[in-house]
C-alpha cells in the first residue's frame, strides 16, 4: 500500500499509475504540490545562515575574553561564564536545531514525489489528478513483479513424501536444493509455470487444520512469461509438486482398490480379499504400505458383488488392452516418483 508522507494537492500521474500498468523502480509515480515545501526549504536554510552568524559571533567573544583575561594579568584560569561557554554551546544547539530543520523540510520537500519502491504493477488506484491528500492517505496497492509467491494447502498424509524446507535458515540454506513445483493457470487453456518450494509456514492453519507452503516464481511477466496467460493476484491455480523418490514402492492402480481398504488377490485360482493399508495416494494410483507383497496376483478388472472363495480363471493374451490380473511387481531401484 503506497501512502502519501506529506500532504498537499497532487499535481502530476505518471500514466503507469493505473489498474494494471506496469512501473520499473525509482518511477515518480505522482506529485504533490511542492511550493509549500520549497518555501520550508528556504526559511530553514534562512534559519541556518542566522544561527551560523551567531555561532560565529560567540565565537570571536570567546576568544577575546580569554585574550582580556591574558592581557589583565589575572591569575589561574578562568571561569566559563568569563569565556562565554554557556552562550558559546546555546549558539552551536542553535546551529544543530537549524541544520535539522533543514534537513526535515528537505525531506519533505522530496516526499512530494511518490516514486515506485521496486518494479512492480498497480492493483488499484485510489487517487486522481487534483485530489488532496493527508499524511498517511493511501494512494495506490501494487505488488512486486520480480517474484510471485503463492500459498499452497499440503494434506497430512502428504508431509511425510515431501521434502519442506524447513531449514533454509542455516548458513547453507543457498545449497539445500529446493522442492520443484507445477504450477497450472486454470486461464485460457492453461498455462503451467516453474517454481520452487521457498519456505514452510510455522503454523497450522487454523480453519483447514493444514500446513501450508510457500511456492515462487521468478520473472512470472518477464521473458518466461512469452506465450502464456499471465497469473492475476487472487486467482486459483493447481499445483504439482515433487515428492520423495521412493525405491521398492508397490504402486497400484485406484482401480483395483474397493472401498480404500482392500483389493482382490488371485491365489491358486481362487479370489481372495486382500486388505491393504495406503501410504499415499493421488486420483490416479496409490502408494501401498502393507498388505501386498511382490509376485502377489493383483485383480485389475473392476468386479461387482462377488466374495472371497469364487474360482476364477485369468484370461491371457498378448493382443488385449488389458489384462484381467496382473503380477505385482515391486518398484526399481530407481523406484516411483510420486
Amino acid at each position: 500500500m503506497l501512502v502519501a508522507q506529506v500532504s498537499g494537492e497532487i499535481t502530476k500521474i505518471s500514466d503507469s499509475l493505473r489498474e494494471g500498468g506496469f512501473f520499473e523502480k525509482g518511477d515518480i509515480l505522482l506529485s504533490i504540490d511542492e511550493r509549500d515545501y520549497l518555501a520550508d526549504v528556504k526559511i530553514a536554510e534562512a534559519t541556518l545562515l542566522d544561527a551560523s552568524q551567531a555561532l560565529a559571533q560567540e565565537q570571536a567573544r570567546s576568544v577575546q575574553a580569554q585574550q582580556d583575561w591574558n592581557r589583565l594579568g589575572q591569575q589561574g584560569e578562568p571561569g566559563d561564564l568569563v569565556l562565554r561557554k554557556p552562550q558559546l554551546q546555546a549558539a552551536e544547539a542553535r546551529v544543530i536545531s537549524a541544520e535539522s530543520a533543514l534537513e526535515k523540510a528537505q525531506l519533505d520537500l522530496e516526499r512530494t514525489k511518490i516514486t515506485a519502491p521496486y518494479a512492480g504493477r498497480v492493483m488499484e488506484k485510489m487517487v486522481d489528478l487534483g485530489s488532496v491528500v493527508n499524511i498517511n492517505s493511501a494512494v495506490a496497492e501494487v505488488y512486486a513483479v520480480d517474484k510471485m509467491e503463492i500459498r499452497l494447502p499440503l494434506r497430512n498424509r502428504d508431509l511425510s513424501f515431501i521434502d519442506l524446507p524447513e531449514d533454509y535458515r542455516f548458513e547453507n540454506a543457498e545449497d539445500i536444493p529446493a522442492p520443484e513445483v507445477t504450477i497450472i493457470s486454470e486461464l485460457a487453456g492453461g498455462s503451467e509455470w516453474q517454481g520452487r518450494i521457498v519456505r514452510t509456514e510455522s503454523a497450522i492453519d487454523d480453519n483447514a487444520r493444514q500446513l501450508h507452503v510457500v511456492a515462487q516464481i521468478d520473472d512470472p511477466f518477464g521473458k518466461h512469461a512469452e506465450g502464456k496467460t499471465p497469473l492475476k493476484i487472487g486467482q486459483y491455480v493447481t499445483a504439482a509438486l515433487s515428492g520423495r523418490r521412493l525405491s521398492q514402492a508397490v504402486v497400484i492402480p485406484n482401480k483395483a482398490i474397493y472401498q480404500g481398504s482392500y483389493v482382490y488377490l488371485v491365489v491358486d485360482g481362487v479370489l481372495k480379499r486382500q486388505e491393504i493399508k495406503i501410504a499415499w495416494q493421488n486420483q490416479d494410483q496409490a502408494v501401498i504400505e502393507s498388505g501386498l507383497a511382490q509376485a502377489d496376483q493383483l485383480v485389475l478388472t473392476s468386479l461387482g458383488q462377488v466374495t472371497s472363495g469364487v474360482r476364477v480363471s485369468i484370461a491371457t493374451g498378448t493382443g488385449s488392452k488389458e489384462r484381467a490380473a496382473a503380477i505385482l511387481k515391486a518398484g526399481t531401484a530407481s523406484g516411483e516418483r510420486l
